[in-house]
Order: structure tokens, then sequence, then C-alpha cells
């Protein structure tokens, strides 16, 4: 199956204290009689998919393609190979419809709670002749057995444009409040909200939802990709619902990264929580560069002591090591720092950039260093994929050393 949530492997053990009782077996799924081929009374839509119903359902609605799921299900090959089976590992598996093959979006779609039927599904619609990474190819048979459903939230009535009576701001954006909060304060850009959402495109496609996730979302706002979201929510206060109408300049715009919705988005967020966050560190007054009373290494990497340590052990390159730490560009642009996000972080210095690999290994436990890293002991001048470019400078605090 397509993968867009893991599959739950679990298994039961007991203690038995009579020697003559035995753990059961797994449930082995029988193969098909008919795996090679659908036979002529089964089914057959539009698109190519054939299912036969095995077991008639005791439930009267069908999921829709936002919905989540809970199944019972073995895949064979057409030549009979068992290649995947919630059945054999004994436990169901759950998971939004839009997220698998589209075989399996269109077929449970078919099917009601308590229904059992058996689908051929072309590769077109699995996941093609030769899909390598262990994938299987070709035609695929599956039986399935729909045990519940869990129906997505449903789209605003006004999903398509705001109503009358929303209140907007300069960027454009219109919100409404659904239900209103018990708490007073607004977050501010530092905090990191606790909040349920449910985001559709303006046409009622559901896009995310953290119903369906089973638990709020943890967002730091000044990490959020879509401006016009952070902007709402720091309207609200704990407690509160609103529905948030944003327009495409301050979601993804019109010309949107790979996988993003175009155009614009409506939000129904509800407020949990604000956790208060720190200040960011200011930029060092000698970001631009080392001065002159810098200590410079042979591989050009220069540093300079802020605070002494109190420890008299240095690092070596195979050891872990556990740091607070800032990172800017050279024009003061704030791209990391533990210290903002209140945690310091642990890892081995022979997996991290080389500036840090040497760098940190001149350090004591209880030191606060400032490094001035050049671009071929970091990402280089243009590494894309969001890393900074260029000389990078650093302030680093040796919290400890673990082996």
């Amino acid at each position: 199956m397509k993968n867009a949530r893991k599959l739950a492997i679990g298994a039961a053990g007991l203690l038995l204290a009579a020697s003559s009782l035995s753990l059961a077996e797994p449930t082995m799924p029988e193969t098909p009689k008919d795996v090679a081929a659908a036979p002529a009374d089964a089914e057959k839509t539009a698109s190519g998919l054939v299912s036969k119903v095995l077991t008639k359902g005791t439930g009267t609605e069908h999921p829709s393609a936002a919905d989540t799921v809970t199944v019972h299900y073995s895949g064979w090959t057409t030549d009979g190979k068992l290649f995947d089976s919630s059945v054999q590992r004994g436990e169901p598996t759950s998971f939004p419809l839009n997220g698998v093959i589209k075989g399996w979006t269109e077929g449970v779609q078919l099917m009601v709670p308590g229904e059992k039927r058996r689908f051929w599904i072309p590769a077109n619609l699995a996941y093609g002749e030769n899909p390598g990474g262990g994938r299987p190819g070709g035609l695929l048979v599956f039986d399935v057995e729909l045990i519940s459903i869990k129906q997505a939230p449903k789209a605003p009535k006004d999903v398509a444009a705001a109503p009358a009576d929303a209140e907007k701001t300069a960027s454009g954006l219109a919100t409404k409040v659904t239900t209103k909060g018990t708490g007073k304060d607004h977050p501010k850009d530092i905090d990191t909200v606790k909040a349920h959402l449910n985001l559709w495109s303006s046409d009622g496609t559901l896009i995310n939802s953290t119903a369906e996730q089973g638990e709020p979302a943890e967002i730091p706002l000044d990490a959020l990709r879509i401006g016009g979201l952070a902007e709402g929510l720091k309207l609200m206060v704990t407690g509160e619902k609103r529905t948030i109408w944003i327009p495409s300049k301050v979601a993804f715009g019109e010309t949107p990264p790979p996988g993003a919705p175009a155009g614009g988005l409506v939000v129904e967020a509800e407020l949990i929580g604000i956790t208060q966050g720190v200040e960011p560190p200011p930029a060092p007054a000698d970001v631009a560069a080392a001065p002159a009373d810098a200590e410079k290494t042979a591989s050009g990497l220069a540093s300079k002591v802020l605070t002494k340590g109190t420890g008299t052990d240095h690092p070596k390159a195979s050891d872990t090591v556990t740091v607070h730490y800032s990172g800017w560009t050279t024009d003061g642009k704030l791209f990391d720092s533990s210290v903002k996000r209140g945690t310091p972080t642990s890892f081995p210095l022979t997996g991290v950039i080389k500036g840090w690999t040497e760098g940190v290994q001149l350090m004591v436990p209880g030191e606060k260093r400032r490094f001035w890293i050049p671009a071929d002991l970091a990402y280089g001048e243009s590494p894309g994929a969001g890393r900074p470019g260029g000389l990078l400078v650093f302030d680093i605090e040796l919290i400890k050393i673990g082996k």
C-alpha cells in the first residue's frame, strides 16, 4: 500500500502456566482461487477497477475519499504471492482514503461497514508495472474488509467566500469567531500554539485536518509557511474557535511550491493553548567579519571565547556533545537557534558540518565561544534546500560531553 500512514504492526504475548498450551500462530490468508484474473461475474468500473462482494455489509453509509477508514486486508500478486496482510499481523489498520493507491481510494468508497470485497486493481491504479523500491508491480489483488468509517470534517457552507459579517484585515484576511474564547492573551510571533485545524481549498476540498491525526498540532508561529494562518491565529485567544479565509497572496501564492495548493484557503481553527517563546538572541555586533583578536586555525576557522569554561576536558570527534547554539548569516539573519527553542541539542561531532566538528573540540564544558565558519567548512556558497550559504557565524555553549 502507498505510504501516507505507517501500518501499525503489533503482537500480543501471553504467559501461559500450562506447558501443554502454546501461542496461536498468525493467521495466513488463503490465496484466492481467482487471483490470476477476475471472474466473469465481477463488477467493473470505468477506470478498470474490478471487484466482487464476498460478504455483504451491515452498514449503510459509504466512505468519501477524505474519510479515514479502518480495514483488514491482504494483498497478492497474480502469481499468488502474498506481499502484505493486516490479517497475518493480527491487527487492522487505519488510513485516510486520499492517502493510498488510486484503486483503494476508488474501491473502498464502493463499500459499507461490515462488507468484505475482493479487488483486482490494474497497474495504473496501483504502483505501475515496474515500481521498484520493493513495491509489487502489475495487477494486484486485495481482499478488503471495511470495519469502520471516521468521517472527515465537512467544509463550511461559506467555503467559497467569506460572509459579509466577517472581519477583514489590511492583508485581505477575513475571519469570523464561531465560539468565544476563555483566555485573554493573544499569541505572539515567537510563541508556539497548540491548535486543532481543518484546512480546505476554496472549492471545499479538505487539505489537512488534525482531527484525522487524532491530536492538535504544535505550531511555532514564526516557522509557519502560511503567513495568513499565522496572522489569523494571532487574533485568537485560548478556547476560541474561528473560521479564517486566507487569500492566495498570504497562503501559498498563485504559483505554490510542489504539493501545496494554489489559490485561497479556508481554515477552521480552535486555539487550545499558547506556549510563550523565548526572544531570539540579537545578532552579534561583529557578525559581518571576525574581529582582529579572534583565533584562527589552519583550516580558516575563526573563533573567540565569550565565556570561559568550568571544565577541563575537550571533546573528541567521536564524542557526543550537548550544546546551546544560535547561527546567523553575515547580514545578521538568524537561521537556527536552540536558545530560541528553549531546548539544548545533542549530536555526535562526526555528524555535523566540518567547522562544528573542528571548533567544538577547542572548547571545554561551560565555555561559550563565537565561531566564524567559512563556506567550505559549512554548507558551501550556494547549498540550496533551505540551507544558508557563505560564511556563517555561530555562538555555541558547550554544556556537556558524552561518550
